[in-house]
């Protein structure tokens, strides 16, 4: 087992992992930027170590300061959190070569599903469902019409090495697909300095499910059930669920088998994610997959009972596996919001400032994630995430009363948060119908 792990991230993931550390009885050794002096995860770590000034190119992306702070403190592993440096498999092969264990997939595996047509083509290979779609590089315009009209329209137009939404268009007409074409290739040589993108058949009322993934080092792969991450915003997600409202046990079962099927393929280790896209008759297709852990990871925790942290931490330090396929079962509905320090009103734009009240729900079944107390300053140099707000219930009737009295009791004074969208997504009859798809956000702004 590891003496000392080092966190190459900030916020509350730093924080979480911090905690997963103590029980396992690990010593921490968090990282910060010169404007996170007095965050918590440098309070509540056993070491701290400041490794550079706010703008993140210069700390939390610095890989040489962030080495140099591992072999300093003395360290055996890095845990890479989600965000920054977390599915750079340069990162992860740096730390491979100086002598430390990365907690989280080989860097060639990351590389590999990193590459949004290496991952396609290596999923069509394995057996996965996959979208129609092309699995090279797309060029010219004149080659994209030509596909998407073999194809038929809509169509979708993606970066290879995207994420996050950029680079992403769709196109429902050859004109929309002239236009889109060279919009996406610029966002995307701007975004990750590869202007790759590539075209698949655009589902037109998708859901987006993914399935949680645990592999150990000995080819042993289970899956902890799906997340409903269907309520997004410009395809970043604002809340998710866990069962999806969707899946039965069988439809469950079988996209579990496709994505320990794929993850086997590959030689997948440690915990990682299988996203779908899955059309209204219950048809799957991957999309691509997260070699991390996601920020959404509590529901699956709050509904299985398994500490996936922990998992990923026991993994990387030549664990086998604890659990088998049957031992997973899925107990009662679990939904999170991300309250993020956001204006609403004035199209989601970053609110950094001063917290000057910041008041928990609590009561059963609630489970809060954050790194922010009373008078703590959200710096503007960072991810606007404010805290995770996650609860349980008996089932899904339950979580989502339960979610709507916790939102009500959540004070953050100061700034402006997400919290008075979140009720209204809540409210809306087609959310607590579970009647949802990726464009549920969209058809609820025109609402009004």
């Amino acid at each position: 087992m590891f003496k000392r792990v080092l966190i190459a991230n900030r916020g509350e993931i730093a924080l979480r992992v911090i905690y997963a550390l103590k029980e396992l009885g690990i010593e921490s050794v968090a990282i910060y930027s010169e404007a996170d002096e007095h965050s918590l995860h440098v309070q509540f770590a056993d070491y701290a170590i400041r490794i550079g000034p706010p703008s993140p190119q210069d700390s939390y992306l610095n890989i040489a300061r962030i080495i140099s702070a591992a072999e300093v403190a003395g360290v055996d592993a890095i845990h890479p959190g989600y965000g920054f440096l977390a599915e750079n498999p340069e990162f992860a092969q740096v730390v491979e070569e100086s002598g430390f264990v990365f907690i989280g997939p080989p860097s060639e595996v990351m590389a590999m599903m990193g590459d949004k047509i290496e991952a396609k083509r290596a999923m069509r290979e394995a057996g996965v469902p996959v979208l129609p779609g092309v699995d090279e590089p797309i060029w010219d315009v004149d080659k994209a019409l030509k596909i998407a009209d073999s194809m038929g329209y809509p169509v979708i137009i993606k970066a290879a090495a995207g994420g996050g939404g950029r680079g992403m268009r769709i196109a429902r007409t050859p004109e929309e697909l002239e236009n889109n074409f060279k919009v996406a290739r610029a966002e995307a040589a701007a975004s990750f300095g590869d202007p790759r993108l590539y075209i698949e058949k655009y589902i037109q009322k998708p859901r987006h499910i993914e399935i949680q993934l645990l592999g150990d080092k000995y080819g042993h792969v289970i899956h902890l059930g799906e997340r409903e991450c269907s309520i997004q915003r410009r395809h970043q997600k604002l809340m998710e669920e866990s069962p999806s409202p969707a899946v039965d046990a069988k439809l469950r079962e079988k996209i579990g088998r496709a994505a320990v099927k794929g993850a086997k393929a590959i030689g997948y280790q440690s915990a990682g994610t299988m996203e779908f896209l899955m059309d209204e008759d219950g048809n799957f297709y991957f999309m691509e997959m997260n070699t991390r852990i996601q920020v959404e990871h509590p529901i699956t925790e709050m509904v299985t009972g398994i500490d996936l942290v922990k998992q990923q931490i026991l993994i990387a330090a030549g664990e086998k596996l604890e659990y088998k396929q049957g031992d997973v079962t899925i107990t009662g509905h679990a939904i999170e919001a991300r309250i993020n320090a956001e204006d609403p009103d004035m199209d989601f734009a970053p609110f950094p400032g001063k917290i000057t009240l910041f008041h928990k729900p609590g009561g059963p079944g609630v489970r809060i994630d954050t790194h922010v107390f009373a008078g703590y300053t959200i710096p503007p140099y960072y991810d606007s995430l404010v805290a995770k707000l996650i609860v349980k219930g008996r089932d899904r009737k339950e979580a989502i009363s339960r979610l709507r009295r916790s939102l009500e009791e959540f004070i953050i004074d100061g700034i402006r948060t997400t919290i008075p969208f979140h009720l209204k997504i809540v409210e809306h009859p087609d959310f607590v119908s579970g009647n949802i798809d990726t464009h549920f956000i969209e058809r609820m702004n025109k609402e009004g």
